[in-house]
Order: structure tokens, then sequence, then C-alpha cells
């Protein structure tokens, strides 16, 4: 994986201080073995993986006998030491084994109390990123899981619940994520809450697959935002229900309600569809119709996003690259190891979106202003 060329402000800061905490600490054990004085700091810039370093604090000796081993292995790796540590913990390894495996690779002598160190900084600043402030408009807030192996007392299957929004302007950024033993529509308005006390007030659409009550419990928050089930869910739960020889044709009349321009269209598919299927399949041209209203949502916004937001795929590629990073350590030893892990994936993912309008919104934005003028005047 390619990192980005440039890292928000928070990331290079946290590479900093991993960077600086760990040349104390060589200094540290340097006097310690070979006698001598501490003598402050000088500042260089350091160019790494993750983008330019600045005024990188090095400390040195009163003699000028010190030399940090650090930078010159940091800058032959292609990811940052803090993702190796971070990986390292992730995969259940201790702070003494931690520091004993740096030693081993880069010999780099750490203390397992410098690494535990290093760790805490990444916990403090994954609080400090889930408490930032939102912004006040998102015109849509995509909501979806990744189920992983987490071990607790026992290691059993937690969801990581993310949220993804595109503002106003077309931008996404995962807004926030968290670990939570369920999926349900409880475990959401949690998210939902938090969203709201961060300083979102107006939403125009949530996306979401089909979880039972997630409707209502957006609407204690966003009475005025519209929800949009996942029609992707949707029709591979259908086809699912219905014998294998009649798939193929129950896809293709499904299409007519759905790969359409307006709602009047959908409207008229779906009642070929009832009338052709509803004697063969009484319960799913049932469940299509109760479901209907929260189906077609899509279908009152603007057709350049009507392919973007009629389902949650943009945000489960999104899971689908962050899993590719963690399915390979097998069950994390904590939710603090999945946490960490997932942090640095969500930073480097925003980053790289920063300057991305989503497909769609650009030929839109004027529409989705208007939309919210409608509806927030």
């Amino acid at each position: 994986m390619n990192l980005p060329e440039i890292l928000p402000d928070l990331i290079k800061e946290v590479v900093k201080q991993t960077l600086e905490t760990i040349m104390v600490a060589e200094r540290e054990v340097f006097i310690k073995e070979h006698g001598g004085t501490k003598n402050g700091f000088y500042e260089r810039n350091l160019d790494t993986a993750l983008g330019k370093l600045e005024n990188l604090k090095v400390p040195r000796d009163r003699e000028g006998r010190f030399r940090t081993k650090l930078i010159e292995p940091y800058k032959r790796r292609d990811i940052s030491l803090e993702d190796l540590i971070l990986g390292m913990f992730a995969s259940g390894m201790s702070a003494r084994s931690v520091a004993q495996a740096l030693e081993s690779i880069f010999e780099l002598k750490y203390s397992p109390s410098t690494i535990s160190q290093i760790s805490q900084v990444t916990v403090e600043e994954i609080n400090k990123w889930k408490q930032r402030k939102l912004k006040k408009r998102y015109a849509v807030i995509m909501l979806d899981g990744m189920w992983l192996s987490v071990r607790r007392d026992t290691v059993e299957k937690e969801v990581v619940l993310f949220v993804l929004g595109i503002d106003k302007e077309g931008y996404r950024e995962i807004l926030d994520f968290d670990v939570n033993p369920s999926e349900g529509a409880e475990s959401w308005l949690e998210m939902i809450r938090r969203l709201y006390e961060r300083g979102v007030r107006e939403v125009l659409l949530f996306v979401a697959d089909g979880i039972t009550g997630l409707e209502e419990r957006i609407k204690e928050y966003f009475p005025k935002a519209d929800f949009q089930s996942c029609v992707v869910h949707k029709v591979r739960s259908t086809l699912n229900k219905v014998r294998a020889k009649d798939r193929k044709k129950i896809a293709k009349d499904l299409k007519k309600i759905y790969q359409v321009s307006t709602e009047e269209e959908a409207l008229k598919g779906f009642e070929k569809f009832k009338k052709k299927w509803e004697s063969k399949y009484p319960r799913v041209v049932k469940s299509w119709e109760r479901e209907i209203y929260k189906l077609l949502t899509f279908l009152r916004y603007p057709e350049s996003v009507q392919r973007v937001i009629y389902t949650t795929n943009l945000i489960e590629r999104t899971i689908k690259e962050i899993r590719k990073r963690v399915k390979v350590i097998g069950a994390l030893p904590s939710v603090s190891s999945v946490e960490k892990f997932v942090y640095l994936r969500v930073a480097m993912l925003n980053d790289r979106w920063s300057n991305r309008v989503v497909n769609g919104f650009l030929e839109s934005r004027e529409e989705i202003q208007e939309m919210f003028l409608r509806r927030y005047s």
C-alpha cells in the first residue's frame, strides 16, 4: 500500500512525538552505558514515507558522542515506525517483546517502558479525534460495520461500527468508529448521539442496510433527515429467498425498480414485479411492498448522485480496504488494539480523500444546497 505523501497534522504529530520519545530513550540508555551529560536538542526536518516532519527535536549530549540510531533506519523503511509498533501490539506482543523485536530488526535498543509510552500516545490521539468538532451540514451519512475476532475474556466476533459522511461540497470523511459486541439499532443510537453532540445538525440523507429500528433511532436526533435502506443488500436477501431457477429472472425484474431515474418509474416497475411474482413468492413481494418507501428515497435526489446513495457500497469499499490490513492478524488481543490499528488506517484514508469530490456531487452542488435551504431554512 502506498502511503499518502502528506498525512493530516494530527497523524504527523503522533509520528513526530513517537520518534522524539524513542530518541530521548536512546540518549538515556547511551548516557547510562557510556557516561556523559545531556545537552538539550537540535531541530531538523526529516523526509519520511509519511511526508516531511518539520522541526523534529533530536537530543544531543554535551560531549558530542551520542548519535541516534533511529533516523537512518527510519528513512530506509516504507512504513512508519509507529505503524510497525502498533502492528506488533495488535498481534499480541508485549511491550518487552516489541522492544526486543526492534532491537533485533534495526539494532535499536529501547526499554519496554518506552515502548508502552509510545503506544499510549496513540490512545490519547484517538480520544482527541473522537471528540473533535464536526461540520454542521452533511449531505449524506452512511453507516456500516466490520466484524472481527476480538479478545475480551474470550475470543468472540465483535463489530467495528463506521460512520462515513459526505459534506455539502461532496467531500467524504470517516467521522467516527467504535468497537461494539453487536450491530443493533441501540448500538448505532450511541454513534448517532455522538454525531449530534459534536456539532452535526443538518443531514439530508442517512444510508444503511436493513437494521430493524435504525430509522426510528436516527429520527430521534435528526427528525428531518431522509433514510435510504441499501438496495443492494435488499436484492441479495431477496435472491437468497427464491429458487435458483428463478433468480436471474427476479434479478432482472428488480432492476426495473431501482435502475431508473424517477420514483414514478420505480413504482411502475414494482407493480409489474408484484403482479408477476406475488402468487409464487408472497412473502418476498410483501417485504418489498412494506419497505418500498425507504428503498426508493434515493430517487428524490439529483440524478448525478443516485448511483452513489442507493447503496452502502461506498462505505463497504472503505471497510474492505481496512479489513485487508487486519485480517492477517487473526484475533486481536483487546479492544484497544483494534482501535489503534483502525485509527491509523482511517486517518490515512481521510487524508487521501481530503481533496477528492465523490462522483456526481460536483455536478449537483447547487441542487444539494437548495435542498438544505428548503429543509432547514
